[in-house]
């Protein structure tokens, strides 16, 4: 089978090359690390004990597994952990994160000689894969040598599931040989199983990223980014985080007179044109390029938490277009008052959460420049909401312990058979 998935992976490469070889081209993305990608490179030492590879596509899910990877790492069964990446963005971002006290590989192409060479090197006892990444000549290599592999911090967006579940006939096999798939919540848990991950293997631990959502006042190094970037501290601040390109005009409209914009784009191709979007005087990467004027543009990758902090509102961007919300638990576990637009069907639970509690105000594009008025001009209300997100944080946190708890079994059962 895996040698059907081979020839259709290079009949699909071959057939849609010049369209994925332009959009590259035009996002600089051709110069990648591409023998990573067709599994090559340094062979890591051989293992001396437990090995777990925690993988996480991209910036997002290598942000979410970082209190688990140390919380595996500290434990009394010391496994060694090493974290593999897709993207080039999150590949950086796991090097600055785990880097030097875990190996970062780069996560390789699904064609079956491809994953044999990664496994060679990297040789694990037990796969994690965060959120959802059951590429299927992966699991059958990892099956054949009899490593388990499970799901951590699994979702299946009801989009995805519509996906997924037509190409059941290729992906189920690869759902049925996950070892266990620990999930966020019970809709989630049902996808998984419709998938075909037996009913006695998916289990509900929570959302991990409730627990990377670190509950603080203040962020080091908030005050230096406001100062570099020559930001009024005495004139409020609306910080948009994660944006997408048909947001950035709505948001330089919305906010309201007198306050100031930090602008944040989810992907560096973004860059360019939000800061000609937004009017953008400054831009993080290029100090000293031209007086403040209220609108900043924060490029660099990294600093999103140190920009929420100096924040009186954030703006989760993502949610007011075509995409499907960024994380709203971040800047909520700060204390700051976080509105977004309708589209949050990445962060369905969390948003939900977070609006019950009052830490989180969701409106359409009509209506986000009469809540930033709103909120600039009310201290009370900022404080109160704030509060509440921090609150509501603090009470859905645990996942990353009860995900810990289950791999570290699973793993002694792998090291004991």
């Amino acid at each position: 089978m895996r040698h059907v998935r081979d020839a259709a992976y290079l009949a699909a490469a071959a057939a849609t090359a010049p369209l994925w070889a332009w959009r590259m081209h035009r996002t600089g993305k051709l110069r990648t690390d591409w023998p990573a990608r067709f599994g090559q490179g340094d062979a890591l030492a051989a293992p001396a004990r437990p090995r777990i590879l925690v993988h996480a596509v991209s910036v997002g899910e290598v942000n979410a597994v970082r209190m688990l990877v140390d919380r595996l790492a500290r434990d009394p069964l010391a496994p060694e952990v090493v974290v593999s990446a897709t993207t080039d963005t999150g590949t950086r971002r796991a090097r600055e994160v785990f880097g030097p006290r875990h190996a970062v590989v780069r996560y390789p192409f699904d064609a079956s000689w491809m994953v044999d060479r990664f496994l060679d090197r990297v040789r694990p006892d037990l796969v994690a894969l965060c959120e959802l990444e059951v590429w299927p000549n992966f699991v059958d290599a990892c099956v054949r040598r009899g490593i388990p592999v499970i799901v951590v911090n699994g979702r299946l967006s009801e989009r995805s599931f519509g996906r997924y579940r037509a190409a059941r006939g290729i992906l189920g096999g690869s759902f049925r040989a996950l070892s266990a798939a620990l999930v966020q919540d019970h809709d989630y848990a049902a996808r998984f199983e419709a998938m075909g991950v037996p009913h006695g293997r998916v289990f509900v631990t929570g959302t991990m990223k409730w627990d990377t959502a670190q509950v603080a006042d203040d962020v080091p190094g908030a005050e230096a980014l406001a100062a570099e970037l020559g930001i009024d501290r005495s004139r409020p601040v609306v910080v948009a985080g994660s944006t997408a390109p048909e947001e950035h005009a709505l948001l330089h409209d919305a906010v309201p007179p007198g306050a100031q914009l930090v602008c944040a784009p989810r992907k560096p191709e973004w860059f360019d044109a939000a800061a000609a979007a937004i009017d953008a005087a400054v831009r993080r990467s290029r100090p000293g390029q031209g007086a403040p004027n209220g609108r900043f543009l924060l490029d660099t990758i990294g600093e999103l938490r140190k920009a929420y902090a100096i924040a009186d509102v954030v703006v989760v961007g993502r949610s007011f277009g075509a995409l499907h919300g960024s994380d709203p638990m971040e800047p909520a576990a700060l204390g700051k008052p976080v509105v977004c637009g309708p589209r949050m069907g990445d962060f369905r639970e969390s948003a939900a959460a977070l609006s019950e509690s009052g830490g989180l105000e969701q409106v359409d594009a009509s209506a986000l420049a009469a809540t930033l008025a709103r909120l600039v001009s009310d201290p009370a209300e900022r404080t109160s909401r704030g509060r509440a997100g921090q609150a509501c944080v603090r009470a859905h946190q645990g996942a990353t312990e009860r995900t810990a708890e289950a791999l570290l079994s699973m793993l002694a059962g792998v090291r004991r058979a």
